[in-house]
This record gives C-alpha cells, structure tokens and sequence, in this order.
C-alpha cells in the first residue's frame, strides 16, 4: 500500500500509474467478489461436480486477470466471465470424447445405437478458424435446441446430463422405465445432434 507522503515524493506520472494500478486491482477483486457465486451456480448448471466446477471458475478468474487490459467496464467484465465459462464448459465436454466438425456429416446412426451422451456429439472446434465465435455459436444451438425439446425428453436431459442422476434415480422421481428414459436422453441427444449438423452446413455454407 502507499500514503499520501509516499506519494509528495514521486513524480506526478509515478503517482498516476500507482494510482491506476491499485484502481485495476480493485476492480477485480469486487467483481470477482460479486460475481463468484452467480458465476459457480452457472457453470454447475453444465457441470453438476462441485470439484470440476470449481476448477472451471478458477481458470474463468485466472483468464479474467491476466487478460484485464483488454475489459474496459464492468458490463463488459460481466458479460466476458460468462462468455469465457460458456466456453470453458463446452471444452470440459470436448475433450472427454473430441469428434471433428467434419464428422457431423457421417450417415446418422438409428435410434436404437445413437449416441447416449452430449460429450458424443460435441465438436472440436480448435482446427477451425474464428475458433470463439464457433463455440458460441454452438452452445447458442444447443441451448435453443433444448427449448425446443418435448418437455419430457428435456426433463430426463437436464436430469442425466446436468444433474447428474441416475436412469435408476430417474425411474424412481417419474415412475416410468428405465428402458423408456433411455429412450427420451437418446432422442434429445439425436435432436441436438442434428441441430448441430445444421449449424455445420450453415458453417460450411458462408
């Protein structure tokens, strides 16, 4: 910390740069204060483990420190933690099973052999150009497609994807099979799997 007296006895440039650079610190340290807990609630809408979560929201801080200089207010502070978290929980996704954007073109497996997962189906993104504005374009498709999802398909979804239930668990809460489940996760999975092939023959087509 530096004083007043400290202060008389530097230049005025010296003073200002002090001064700024305390500004910035706390700037950083009050939005990341204020937004710490809404920003955990958000990621563990995606990632259910409090552990993977956490470590997420640590690398969204450490991302938002060290790339400071860039963000000039605190609207755009807000808006780049969450855009950077949006991202960073696609990768997390990613990286469990990668299949290439190419790939989405593959013939479309039938309902019964599909894919179970999200991980299944999201794309890598890290050999396409514009590499940001592709993963925002693919969590907005997801999340539009799950709006469009019947209700009861989206409800197992959310249930075994986010939350982290069992198909067991699941058939205890609704009262319907765990057979019938499976089926509703593995129709929401084909849907938006579809939703981002259509998204890769927009891609493909500009």
């Amino acid at each position: 910390m530096w004083n007043e007296a400290a202060a008389s006895k530097m230049k005025p440039m010296d003073a200002i740069a002090i001064s700024l650079a305390q500004a910035k610190q706390d700037h950083i340290q009050l939005t990341i204060q204020e937004e710490k807990a809404r920003l955990l609630n958000f990621i563990r809408q995606f990632v259910p483990r409090v552990e993977e979560a956490e470590d997420i929201m640590q690398d969204v801080f450490y991302q938002f420190i060290i790339g400071y200089d860039d963000i000039r207010s605190i609207d755009k502070s807000t808006s780049w933690l969450y855009r950077v978290a949006r991202n960073k929980v696609i990768d997390s996704f990613r990286k469990k099973k990668p299949q290439a954007f190419t790939d989405m073109l593959s013939p479309q497996a039938s309902d019964e052999d599909g894919p179970l997962m999200l991980e299944e189906i999201l794309p890598r993104t890290d050999a396409l150009p514009d590499e940001e504005v592709v993963r925002e374009m693919i969590w907005a498709k997801i999340e539009e497609s799950l709006d469009e999802l019947p209700t009861k398909q989206r409800a197992v979804f959310v249930m075994h994807e986010f939350e982290q239930k069992s198909f067991r668990e699941m058939s205890d809460i609704t009262g319907d099979t765990i057979n019938t489940l499976l089926s509703r996760k593995r129709y929401a999975v084909l849907a938006l799997r579809k939703a981002l092939r259509e998204l890769y023959d927009e891609l493909k087509g500009h």
